[in-house]
């Protein structure tokens, strides 16, 4: 019931297209952070820095870059290391996901255990505010 809601303590999670389309469209708002996502591919990081370089100057809040399917240290300190002065949150890719995902079902409910479930966990309990 919408009426009952207390927006000041409300959390909304948007998952955008991919690109930086909505970044280009956004006026004035800003958002607490910006989450970017990128893998540990050429096309993947280009887009990814182009969409935290615009964050950063449109001034949208905090932005941390998500390292999805990391699949040894090399993919990690290349994210890192063209993403220095950013917050870096590594994902392992991990089979768990990709099973949960072709059964249509949330890697939470059926793998709560797995490496990328718990990096998840721990990034979504990172953004939440702390109780007074």
């Amino acid at each position: 019931m919408l009426g009952s809601v207390d927006f000041e303590d409300a959390a909304v999670v948007a998952d955008m297209e991919a690109g930086i389309g909505t970044l280009t469209r956004l006026g004035e708002q800003r958002v607490d952070t910006v989450l970017v996502v990128v893998e540990p591919t050429p096309k993947s990081l280009e887009v990814g820095q182009r969409a935290a370089a615009l964050a950063v100057e449109k001034q949208l809040g905090r932005v941390i870059v998500v390292a999805s399917r990391i699949r040894h240290d090399a993919d990690l300190q290349m994210v890192t290391g063209l993403f220095s002065g950013f917050e870096v949150v590594p994902i392992p890719d991990d089979p768990a996901i990709v099973a949960a995902d072709r059964a249509g079902v949330a890697p939470l409910d059926t793998a709560p255990d797995s490496p990328a479930v718990q990096a998840l966990c721990q990034l979504a309990r990172g953004l939440l505010p702390v109780p007074a």
